[in-house]
């Protein structure tokens, strides 16, 4: 073929397989046709309509405080049932943020996923099989002399048929050694039949192992990939650990403040019930001429005020449960509205410091992450410290030859077994001049140790102030809890005096609208101390780190079918899939009534008379202080009335001189036995940092 034409071929087809031109034998070329793909000059962004859809379930419009949409009965959830509800639904764990639920990022797969990746380490030591056929015929041009006219040449070729076959077997060893056994074998023929054997055959089987004696020697340095590969799951699987012990926190909190969101609801309406009365009267009076307008303006702006207040706390009820629902991973809206309805723990909880510190440390899910975090960095401190060695290897080999073919008369000959062999013995050492990269990858691993364990202690001394805090917080939500029943119970009679005395004339309006704002707002401390410390008792679980084993909350594993070692020709293997949490809480009891009636939500304006100063008879019970009647007129003085337990003396200052009743001695009121909770009720054995005290529960009896 003229070499003139072969260069045009070979130029025409590099410039369409370049595809330089934008245009092609007069149409743009697809890019799966282009030989060589071309340059993406411009950024490239599909319509989101491109994409695959997503199916979004089909949901209502959720209730807002003008569109409640609730007309099906109430649906009562225990906390159990809570905390059940959400575990069965984490696929993904959700945290608590506020008034919503956010991704924590962890999922029931992360442990599974990490896990694989011990195997993956492991197969660097698993046999290398390869098996190489080729098959191969080399026809070469030769120019010879014409035996017929030696002024000529003629040309003629030299054929050669061959077949080669490679199979190679490599195993690494756990001492850093690599074993290699191949077997080789190369067919010939050759046209014409000027070699001695046609065809023949040259075959050889080799075996050859090397060792590292220095630098890559060892199992301990070798096995380090799969301490690591180990050491990250563990990381994984407390990290995801962590985030469920946050989920189940957050779901508590979002519990009881869904119950305090209800109780102070409560509590705005029966103030906005008793500013409704306060201003009918006041218009009744304006209307027979004992008030004026100023006296309805009074009335009527604080009427006003409670019922936007009214409003904002309906709202956050709605809040607080859409975030229950949230974390609960249920709809924004259902026709049945969630109720709790487990009652609260009023039980003061004695905190042994010495061993709450010890469960921190053995137990806290952040702790043992940084203990991994130093342990997986030692393994690597193993593996620089050896890198800092020469290279210093043992090398041996030995290899059997053999030859067979046909002789030109016909005749097949072959090599003995072994008569022919091959060997090799070696040491090879090699080491960079200084080991400056070894040396200085040395102490940068040495440093980074140091790291981890000031790391490691920072996090041990967070951890010691993290539960003062949250020894700290019960003490004080506890108290506050004891205190703020006192407040409610004091606030509760200046109520009713002040009521009484402003419907006979006695006092201004802003007298009772003062003593309405007291008493809804101990009300609402109250329930909201005794919430937060519920809260904090969750919040101390989960810092020592045992909140899933007081709930009874473990994980198990789910598995799936995978290839196995055979790969198609067997069935599928079992392998880790999912790392789920329990759902069997059975910790807390489903009471008969809201939460919030634990509080003793008894409407204040129902009297045994109709607007009246209280009286003797009003308290049975010879213990409590007798309330005199009240004068008309502001000009005397009743003295004190004596409060009398056994040895106990409590004041009551009754004086009307331009002001209210006032509690002198609020502490000294009468005690009343404490209440229990059967559903956490600890066992009298129970020994460890969560032991029930015995002692007073509730300071203070509330007078109806």
């Amino acid at each position: 073929m003229n070499h003139h034409i072969i260069k045009t071929v070979a130029i025409i087809i590099t410039l369409a397989s370049c595809g330089t031109s934008p245009q092609l034998w007069g149409q743009q070329m697809d890019e799966p046709w282009r030989f060589i793909l071309p340059e993406q000059r411009r950024v490239e962004i599909r319509d989101p309509s491109q994409l695959a859809p997503a199916r979004i379930p089909n949901i209502q419009r959720p209730p807002t405080v003008s569109d409640l949409q609730s007309e099906q009965p109430p649906r009562n959830l225990s906390l159990s049932d809570a905390l059940n509800t959400s575990l069965s639904n984490l696929d993904v764990v959700r945290v608590l943020a506020g008034i919503t639920a956010t991704s924590s990022g962890r999922t029931v797969y992360d442990v599974a996923i990490t896990n694989s990746r011990i195997d993956q380490e492991r197969g660097r030591f698993d046999p290398n099989l390869s098996a190489n056929n080729g098959w191969t015929q080399n026809d070469l041009a030769t120019a010879i002399p014409d035996p017929g006219d030696p002024t000529q040449s003629i040309i003629v070729g030299n054929r050669t048929d061959g077949y080669a076959f490679d199979y190679g077997l490599t195993k690494r060893t756990l001492t850093g050694g690599a074993i290699d056994f191949g077997v080789n074998s190369d067919d010939r023929r050759f046209r014409p039949a000027i070699a001695s054997l046609n065809p023949q055959n040259r075959s050889s089987v080799d075996l050859s192992y090397t060792q590292p004696l220095l630098q890559g020697g060892g199992s301990v340095v070798t096995k380090v990939p799969i301490v690591l590969a180990r050491i990250d799951t563990e990381r994984s699987y407390f990290q995801y650990k962590d985030s469920v012990q946050s989920h189940v926190r957050g779901v508590i909190e979002a519990y009881w403040n869904l119950v305090f969101a209800r109780t102070d609801f409560w509590a705005r309406q029966q103030q906005v019930k008793q500013l409704a009365f306060a201003n009918e009267r006041t218009n009744a009076a304006l209307e027979v001429g004992s008030a004026n307008i100023g006296d309805v303006a009074q009335t009527r702006v604080a009427y006003e005020n409670f019922r936007a207040n009214l409003i904002s706390s309906q709202a956050n009820v709605l809040q607080r449960e859409a975030a229950l629902r949230n974390i609960l991973k249920l709809p924004p809206f259902e026709p049945n509205r969630l109720v709790p309805v487990s009652p609260l723990i009023e039980q003061k909880v004695e905190i042994n410091w010495d061993e709450i510190v010890d469960l921190a440390e053995t137990q806290r899910p952040d702790i043992i992450e940084l203990k991994l975090i130093l342990e997986a960095d030692q393994q690597r401190l193993l593996l620089s410290k050896n890198q800092t060695a020469p290279r210093l290897d043992a090398v041996a080999l030995y290899r059997w030859n053999g030859l067979e073919g046909e002789m030109p008369n016909g005749t097949r000959i072959r090599s003995q077994a072994g008569q022919f062999a091959d060997w090799n013995l070696g040491v090879n050492f090699s080491v960079p001049l200084g080991l400056r990269r070894e040396r200085a990858a040395l102490r940068q691993q040495e440093l980074i140790i140091c790291r981890d364990r000031i790391n490691l202690q920072q996090g041990l001394h967070q951890t010691v102030h993290t539960l003062a805090i949250d020894l700290r917080n019960l003490e004080q939500f506890f108290l506050q809890y004891e205190r703020f029943q006192a407040v409610r119970a004091a606030a509760k009679i200046n109520l009713d005096q002040q009521m009484a005395q402003y419907n006979e004339g006695l006092i201004q309006f802003i007298v009772v609208l003062q003593a309405i704002v007291d008493w809804g707002n101990s009300v609402s401390s109250e329930a909201n101390s005794l919430v937060q410390y519920n809260i904090a008792l969750a919040q101390l679980e989960q810092d020592t780190g045992t909140i899933l084993e007081t709930h009874g909350i473990a994980f198990f594993e789910e598995r799936f079918g995978s290839l196995g070692p055979l790969g198609r020709f067997e069935a599928n293997e079992n392998y880790p899939s999912a790392t789920r949490p329990s759902y069997d809480v059975q910790r807390y009891s489903a009471g008969d009534e809201p939460s919030e009636e634990f509080f003793d939500l008894s409407d204040p304006t129902e009297r045994k008379d109709e607007r009246r100063p209280m009286k003797k008879s009003d308290f049975p019970n010879q213990q409590q202080p007798i309330l005199d009647k009240l004068p008309r007129d502001g000009s005397q003085e009743v003295a004190p009335a004596q409060i009398a337990p056994p040895e106990v003396t409590g004041k009551l200052d009754l004086s009307l001189r331009n002001s209210a009743p006032k509690i002198l001695r609020t502490d000294l009121l009468p005690i009343t036995p404490p209440r229990s909770n059967p559903a956490i009720q600890p066992p009298e054995d129970r020994q460890g940092p969560f032991r029930a005290a015995t002692g007073i529960r509730s300071l203070f009896k509330r007078l109806n």
